[in-house]
């Protein structure tokens, strides 16, 4: 339990207890308790019993959030129900009459609702049960003109991530999210409660420090309301809401870390009434996943006898903070041992963005279909070893981060990484998977992601292009799931690319390890844009109906009858090749080569492939090189991006 500091830019870890604490702890000769240093004050507490970190089964509780100790937590526990509306809500039309309110700040309007953004350092320190032990402070600034009509608003709790409110008209209020925690960047992830509204009055939110300069609000989406009164009444949870939404550049400007460029703000403003009188109520960009809300749902499946005996929960690693990263091992233990020796392994990956709650959703709905009793779940379990981490960023999730761990560092860039204690997370999944591959073949990496520009759900994958004969094959899964969730999976918003930006990331550090199949699975925060569901959102069904989809998906890519996979190859080729038709805007002539210059074809891994199919059918039908010197080196050029 000895807190330790991490400084991130320096790379030491250093001990944060100044000699005056160790002395008095020496002095007391006892480990029941730790002491803290605050101010120049030792301050003892009882050390957290032993089970806390126990692995956790019926008769050994989780263990308890930690949080950084500068972060105030109020003692109310947050929980939603979950519940679907009963017809797809649609998107928001816009009427061309949409106001966009610029910020009017502080000094012009009443300060409603402020949570100090300092911290005692500007990197991790160390953590605590709850976070700060001193009494909670006052978040209203008062004032003159503070008054008992205005919102109260609160997000000092478990994925909340408001610091400020300020009202600048009579129902008009102005927000401010906290940027990711040891940051001063990533705001896009909101919620927040708010309390003292009044039935029939329209009111107008507008978020002002947004950073990312589009968003699926100018397609669209609208945030959403719980109602605690509609829940407890009518049974109605998270509901889409809001007329006059808007996203758009503000008059404000950001400045980047470490540098001296400044970049435009944003801001997202819409209008609602609430449905009731004082009522409390929940705002949030997505349907919320806390930490606590998995912990509750693996205590179910470990408490429930016959889900234990072929679903087996161990502790993957601790957190920065000290939270518990769990893994889940999932197959039948049925068959001999060298039966269950050869099972092929999948692993599936959530929440390495503690802001996309959507991917949890749709881990929700694969352990649900995965260790249910149907006839294809059990198929599943004993095909393969399913090894699953359901959430990888627990501290970025418990406090309200977007992005980022509490090393400040987006954990889905440094999968490469030989800094264990930094991001524990992360070096404990690469090696797990390492460990893996030693023992079985593993025929799938997915790592479930949301996506805040792009509607649809779809994949990133991995251009395969040192083996001819697999060059198409790692997009035979993307396109079987476009098969089984139609109006949902967009298989032409799919992308195999190994950027060099992306190096650090899950898929291609997997990739690299030699998963064949790697893969990043995007659910957009949005909704559809396909079929029958187009135009409307997502909800939560339909975000765990993507968990199933992917089962069935599984199920069909590795059926011993190759049929469907020689018929995705064949719609694969088809496929690239009317694509690089249309880019092209020509036909390719009868030996099967572009007459076009080499600069026409676009550096992309679509024309890439084509042009080498291309060059090899030529050669087939003619003893000259089939390609100029120019086209070779353009060919070998196109290699850059893989």
């Amino acid at each position: 339990n000895t807190p330790c500091c991490w400084n991130i830019n320096s790379v030491v870890m250093l001990c944060a207890y100044p000699p005056a604490a160790l002395h008095l702890g020496q002095a007391l000769r006892t480990r029941q308790l730790v002491i803290d240093y605050d101010r120049g004050r030792a301050i003892p507490r009882l050390r957290e019993p032993l089970d806390l970190f126990a692995i956790p089964s019926p008769s050994s509780p989780f263990q308890g959030i930690r949080w950084p100790i500068e972060c105030e937590v109020i003692k109310e526990t947050m929980h939603h129900i979950e519940w679907d509306p009963p017809e797809p809500e649609p998107f928001y039309q816009p009427t061309g009459h949409e106001r966009t309110p610029m910020p009017v700040g502080e000094e012009k309007g009443n300060v409603v609702y402020y949570i100090d953004p300092a911290t005692k350092t500007p990197y991790f320190t160390y953590s605590r049960m709850g976070g700060c032990r001193g009494p909670i402070s006052k978040s209203t600034a008062g004032g003159p003109h503070q008054e008992q009509s205005n919102l109260a608003f609160e997000s000092r709790f478990e994925s909340g991530n408001l610091q400020k409110a300020v009202q600048v008209g009579v129902h008009d209020y102005e927000l401010t999210l906290r940027t990711d925690m040891y940051t001063n960047k990533h705001t896009q992830w909101f919620y927040f409660r708010v309390r003292n509204m009044k039935v029939g009055v329209t009111y107008r939110f507008t978020i002002v420090n947004m950073m990312k300069a589009s968003s699926l609000y100018c397609l669209g989406m609208k945030p959403l309301l719980y109602s605690e009164r509609a829940a407890w009444e009518k049974g109605e949870g998270w509901r889409r809401i809001g007329s006059n939404i808007r996203y758009y550049r503000n008059q404000h400007h950001h400045a980047e870390q470490d540098s001296a460029t400044k970049k435009s703000l944003h801001s997202l403003t819409w209008t609602c009434q609430f449905p009731y009188d004082s009522d409390t109520c929940f705002l949030a960009h997505c349907y919320p996943y806390t930490y606590s809300h998995l912990q509750r749902h693996l205590s179910r499946l470990t408490s429930d006898p016959a889900t234990s005996a072929y679903c087996k929960l161990r502790v993957l690693c601790r957190s920065l903070a000290g939270n518990t990263v769990h893994v889940l091992t999932v197959t039948s233990p049925e068959g001999g041992w060298a039966e269950r020796s050869a099972r092929k392994a999948v692993v599936v990956t959530a929440r390495v963005h503690p802001g996309e709650t959507n991917g949890s959703w749709m881990m929700q709905g694969f352990l649900d279909f995965l260790l249910g009793e149907s006839d294809d779940a059990r198929l599943l379990r004993e095909t393969f070893v399913f090894k699953v981490v359901p959430m990888l960023n627990p501290d970025g999730v418990v406090v309200g981060n977007y992005r980022c761990s509490l090393a400040g560092r987006d954990l889905n860039r440094n999968y490469k990484t030989l800094l264990r204690d930094s991001f524990p997370c992360v070096w404990h999944t690469r090696n797990m998977v390492k460990r893996l591959m030693a023992e079985r073949d593993v025929v799938l990496y997915c790592d479930f992601h949301g996506h805040s520009r792009k509607n649809n759900v779809f994949m990133y994958g991995c251009a395969n292009s040192d083996d001819p004969t697999q060059r198409l094959r790692e997009r035979i899964f993307p396109l079987m799931m476009s098969k089984n969730a139609a109006d949902k999976f967009s298989f032409r918003s799919c992308k195999f690319r190994v950027q060099k930006s992306k190096e650090g990331t899950g898929r291609i550090v997997m990739w690299r390890l030699g998963i064949r199949n790697s893969y990043t699975m995007e659910s957009t925060f949005g909704g559809s844009t396909l079929g029958n569901r187009k135009g409307t959102h997502f909800t939560m069904r339909d975000l765990k109906s993507l968990g199933y989809y992917f089962c069935d998906t599984l199920l069909d890519y590795c059926d011993p009858d190759p049929t469907k996979t020689s018929h995705c190859l064949a719609e694969l080729g088809a496929m690239l090749r009317q694509q690089v038709r249309e880019r092209l805007g020509r036909e390719t002539d009868s030996d099967g080569l572009v007459s076009v210059s080499i600069s026409d074809i676009e550096s992309s891994n679509s024309a890439l492939l084509l042009f080498q199919c291309m060059f090899v059918k030529a050669k087939e039908h003619s003893k000259k090189p089939a390609c100029s010197a120019s086209s070779s080196v353009f060919m070998q050029e196109m290699q850059v991006d893989k």
